[in-house]
């Protein structure tokens, strides 16, 4: 649990490096949350009309507010996981990448950081 709030606990750093299993958890906690809040989205929903109801209507405002609130802290353990690699944190630009950058954004965060420190600090695995 520690290692799905640690991105939260960092929430606008932007400086150093983050491990790949901080980035999976959190990733893992987004995932829960949001396929929770679809969830209520869905059971609120008047199938016969195809209106929404009361659940539905406050299952989409919190996720609104849900990810407007994750929104800087999932940018920012993105960047630190390039830092990780010994990356520039702006190819996190590559998201705007249609089709491919999502892929190639997978991919890199699949990829194992640098043993040692690097030009942007320590190896977080050696802490």
């Amino acid at each position: 649990m520690d290692w799905m709030l640690m991105p939260l606990k960092r929430y606008a750093d932007f400086n150093g490096r983050s491990r790949r299993k901080e980035f999976w958890m959190f990733t893992l906690l987004n995932v829960i949350v949001t396929a929770v809040l679809y969830g209520l989205i869905i059971a609120g929903l008047d199938f016969e009309t195809g209106q929404p109801g009361a659940l539905s209507m406050v299952g989409g405002g919190l996720l609104l507010i849900y990810a407007l609130a994750f929104l800087v802290p999932s940018i920012a353990v993105y960047v630190r996981r390039f830092h990780d690699q010994d990356k520039s944190g702006w190819l996190v630009l590559l998201m705007f990448v249609p089709a491919i950058g999502g892929l190639i954004l997978l991919i890199f965060m699949c990829i194992e950081g640098t043993r040692g420190p690097n030009r942007f600090g320590e190896d977080p695995k050696a802490a």
